[in-house]
């Protein structure tokens, strides 16, 4: 987006703050009955948007997309009243930076949200700023990982430090399930809060044994109705209830599991156990002569969770991610379940998807900052009343710089000039129809490890400013373990991949 299109939109966002109270409540009244009319216009259009997202959810790991373990029966069901987007990519596959393109519309060099340290730069505006403007009541309930206070466009908002309320005394359970600071699990929700005087719970929580920061996991202690996906989950339902029928509404309901620290109630614990657990095919078959340096540190030693080297620990943490991920499945059913019970189906758009993956031992690898697709794929479902048809599988490549586009046309509401990503509403319409697109994915900016990644067509290129790069062919490749890009004859497709990467942009680390 230009300084320009930027700072129109602004002004027109912010002209009611400048308006006296009469002529503002006026115009609030105005672009509501608006959007009201326009509603009404068209009375099959979906009008309201329920985004529903995960933290660290594998692209593979559904039932509906043939897992044998994975225990997803809702998110399966929402698959089957629409489109499920089997090649669906995050712009960075890391939180803060990822969630920032997808509200805001823009890739992260655009955004410079460059990690999970920088707060969202407040002139650029999200969806929920769109959609306010066009009278809809706004709200986030769960995580978001904003960095900062700001609310971004969000009339109403819950978040981790409202749990923490919830909980009381009980916080000091979810202190020792995360042990050290980690604002990505919410324990400092934003770090500035506990940079002056550091750690609160220092000498007040007992230490495990856990050999890096983050446990390999076990049963929480907490009472499931506890857990933070319950709260989120039933604060989503309180939203609906009292404001789903009044008004269109933009809600976005953020889970944080299957995010560590990997400790499900003991409920879902039981339904998977580490020595039933397979290791992935790719466990312990890299050559690491193929890979970049930083892959190969990663493969080598894990500095989050060492225990993982250890095929049983690696199983067990297998299992409690897939008992993680069955109970916010079961969070969402609750959700969607309530929508239905207010009778807000047929007027609902929902959208279901995670800001990044989880390597889960793929490659020997965990967790994200990785193109591989089990780190840089993400889930994405969505139905639209009206509009997709059901249980359907599209094959074209999306990203989810492309969902704020998507719904504001699938809603009607014009989106701001400038924004990175287009609408995928066509391929809501004919899933079957496979698309040719370009997928674009960004890491670690900036910095001498920054990294920039192109899928076309079957063919996948990741560039590194001080590394070796990789070529992969996911068709007969689809594990990514045969780097083209060393072979001499594919010097010239690497050269193709990167000329067509650098179309899009340029690292200035290569500019003269």
């Amino acid at each position: 987006m230009s300084d320009i299109d930027r700072r129109e939109f602004c002004l027109g966002l912010g002209a009611l703050s400048t308006t006296p109270k009469g002529l503002a409540q006026s115009l609030v009244k105005g672009a509501f009955q608006a959007e009201s009319a326009q509603a009404n216009r068209s009375p099959g259009k979906p009008k309201n948007v329920l985004l529903i997202m995960s933290d660290q959810h594998r692209h593979e790991a559904l039932g509906i997309g043939g897992d044998t373990i994975a225990k997803t029966p809702n998110l399966d069901a929402l698959a089957r009243s629409g489109v499920r987007f089997d090649h669906a990519y995050c712009t960075d596959p890391v939180c803060v930076p990822s969630r920032a393109s997808l509200f805001t519309g823009l890739y992260t060099h655009n955004h410079k949200t460059y990690n999970n340290s920088t707060p969202w730069p407040f002139e650029n505006k999200t969806i929920a700023h769109a959609l306010g403007q066009a009278g809809y009541m706004t709200g986030c309930i769960g995580k978001m990982h904003f960095v900062d206070a700001q609310t971004h466009g969000f009339n109403y908002k819950l978040d981790f430090n409202d749990w923490y309320q919830y909980l009381g005394p009980k916080t000091k359970l979810r202190a020792e399930e995360i042990v050290y600071p980690n604002s990505g699990s919410g324990l400092p929700q934003i770090d500035d809060l506990w940079r002056d005087y550091g750690d609160p719970w220092t000498g007040v929580i007992e230490n495990d044994n856990r050999e890096g920061y983050v446990a390999v996991g076990r049963v929480s202690p907490l009472a499931e109705e506890d857990h933070f996906e319950s709260f989120v989950a039933r604060e989503s339902i309180r939203f609906l209830r009292n404001h789903g029928t009044k008004q269109p509404f933009f809600l976005t309901c953020s889970f944080l599991k299957p995010h560590d620290p990997f400790m499900p109630a003991e409920r879902f614990a039981r339904m998977f156990h580490g020595e039933e657990m397979t290791l992935p095919a790719t466990w312990d078959k890299v050559d690491l002569s193929t890979v970049p340096r930083f892959v190969q540190e990663q493969i080598r030693y894990n500095g989050a969770t060492p225990e993982l080297l250890a095929p049983d620990m690696a199983k067990l943490r297998i299992a409690l991610y897939y008992a993680s991920l069955a109970q916010t499945d079961d969070c969402i059913g609750k959700v969607l379940q309530a929508l239905h019970n207010l009778g807000l189906d047929d007027d609902t758009i929902v959208l279901y998807t995670a800001d990044h993956g989880e390597m889960l031992g793929s490659h020997g690898l965990w967790q994200k900052n990785l193109f591989y697709d089990p780190s840089a794929g993400v889930p994405l479902i969505v139905r639209a009343p009206g509009v997709t048809p059901q249980d359907a599988a599209c094959e074209t490549p999306v990203s989810l710089v492309q969902v704020f586009p998507t719904l504001t046309d699938l809603c009607g509401v014009p989106a701001p000039a400038g924004l990175d990503g287009s609408s995928f509403a066509d391929a809501l319409r004919n899933p079957q129809e496979r698309r040719d697109v370009e997928i674009f994915a960004e890491l670690d900016l900036p910095g001498r490890r920054a990294g920039y990644m192109i899928r076309a067509g079957d063919f996948k290129y990741c560039y590194y400013v001080n590394d070796m790069p990789e070529l992969y062919d996911l068709q007969s490749d689809p594990d990514e373990m045969k780097n083209l890009a060393l072979l001499p004859q594919y010097k010239n497709k690497a050269q193709e991949m990167q000329n067509r990467l650098f179309a899009w942009h340029r690292p200035a680390q290569e500019r003269s």
